[in-house]
């Protein structure tokens, strides 16, 4: 029922090795239901890179495609019980990989239009054949599967290659994803160390326990809170920051006995050393680069906007904006907390002594925006409740409108009562003969 053959390489009509097919011999079947046409074809096909196998009709073609794997199916179109192109058709479903070709004779026309669509063949060869037209047609048929193979191979090989990459890529992420977290908490951390280096260095100057004690800490908040509402960016408002934890460590040389006196009962002598804090201050960061901007605001946070501060006397915009910022929180906090006098001011105060200043000391466009942010907030007004006339008493506000049985306005709200008041509406409950209850706040504060 069915033949193998391997030919030798003694044929003179074998055909040359056509470049780019593999060494292993190819599996080719061929069927046809007569046996001088298979002999034909196997002395046709004679070559050491061919395995040739024979099969009488195609339900022993597919019996062997069931139990062999072929590369090549040569059928001729008619045959006994399943033709060529039925049999062509069931082997492109079941075997799409198998390259397909069909053997016909001239009169076969329909026969071999309906193979091309039903099997969808590669070519077809008109019997009888040319050995040499059938060996080219054959090994280029060969040659294309192996391309077609080829090409899967490559898609194969680049699919893993790049679900190989994406795993990688995934891979990779996730360890920069985990060194990033790593470097952000580390320099996270880092800060956090950074800045309280620099708190500990300012509370160095509140260890000889003056009046200082907290300056700084209050005037950073402030400086910090006026540098972002002046606009400036978040470099710049840490520096004013950390230049308002530690303006005055140049103090940290100068005698209790200076430190504990307000700034206006300073001697002669003592004034001017005073005065040199804010040098003392700059020298003092003088080793560390990063802090080179902070150490510049230190040095310009005593002078004024119409330049006669110190210790350069420098005047307008040639003041650092982070000095003029430094320059107005200092006051504020040393007017408000007693540095400057013997006891602290009122907030009221010290803001209008602030105003005083406005254009001389410090600079008009910072010192409105300081003001504004720092106004003082207005008392809440207390929850009205209800109360019956004989509780009513004089000063208190009414929270709702009086209002007549008729409808009409008695008295608005927001209206204060007098003891007139208080009488009248009393004598108008007993006059209508019912109980009156109004909403009101308490009395007002004078």
């Amino acid at each position: 029922m069915q033949e193998a053959v391997l030919s030798g390489p003694e044929s003179a009509t074998s055909t040359p090795p056509v470049a780019g097919l593999p060494v292993a011999p190819w599996t080719i079947l061929c069927v046809d239901d007569e046996p001088n046409i298979l002999s034909s074809l196997r002395r046709a096909l004679r070559n050491p890179r061919y395995r040739v196998l024979t099969a009488p009709g195609g339900d022993e073609a597919l019996a062997m495609l069931e139990a062999t794997p072929v590369d090549l199916v040569i059928s001729d179109m008619r045959m006994p019980g399943m033709d060529g192109a039925r049999l062509l058709g069931q082997i492109r479903r079941r075997w799409p990989r198998t390259m397909r070709i069909l053997l016909t004779g001239y009169a076969d026309v329909d026969s071999t239009v309906a193979a091309i669509n039903e099997g969808q063949i590669y070519r077809y060869v008109n019997k009888p054949w040319d050995d040499g037209e059938l060996q080219v047609t054959v090994a280029q048929a060969l040659e294309r599967l192996e391309l077609e193979r080829e090409k899967e191979r490559l898609e194969a090989l680049t699919h893993a290659q790049n679900e190989e990459l994406r795993r990688f890529n995934a891979e990779l992420e996730r360890r920069v994803e985990e060194r990033t977290v790593e470097v952000t908490q580390a320099n996270d951390k880092l800060k956090r160390n950074y800045m309280t280096s620099i708190k500990v260095f300012a509370n160095l100057i509140e260890l000889r326990g003056t009046q200082l004690v907290g300056h700084g800490r209050r005037m950073a908040e402030m400086a910090r809170a006026l540098s972002r509402a002046m606009g400036c960016n978040s470099e710049d408002t840490q520096a004013v920051f950390v230049a308002a934890l530690l303006h005055d460590i140049g103090l940290i040389g100068l005698s209790d006995e200076i430190l504990a006196k307000p700034v206006p009962k300073l001697s002669v002598e003592e004034l001017a050393l005073y005065r040199k804090h804010p040098i003392l201050g700059e020298q003092s960061l003088m080793a560390l680069d990063d802090m080179q901007p902070v150490a510049a605001l230190i040095r310009a946070h005593h002078e004024h906007f119409d330049g006669k501060g110190f210790p350069d006397g420098r005047a307008g915009a040639d003041i650092p904006l982070g000095a003029r910022i430094l320059a107005i929180v200092d006051a504020y906090d040393d007017l408000l907390n007693g540095h400057m006098g013997a006891a602290g001011l009122k907030t009221a105060q010290v803001r209008t002594l602030l105003m005083h200043g406005r254009g001389s000391q410090f600079d008009p466009e910072v010192l409105d925006v300081f003001l504004h942010i720092n106004q003082p907030s207005a008392p809440t007004p207390p929850a009205p409740i209800s109360m019956t006339t004989e509780h009513l008493q004089p000063g208190m506000v009414l929270a709702a409108d009086m209002i007549s049985r008729e409808g009409a306005l008695l008295l608005a709200t927001d209206h204060v009562l007098t003891a007139d008041t208080i009488r009248r509406i009393r004598q108008y409950e007993q006059r209508e003969g019912m109980r009156i209850e109004l909403r009101v706040r308490p009395m007002r504060k004078t």
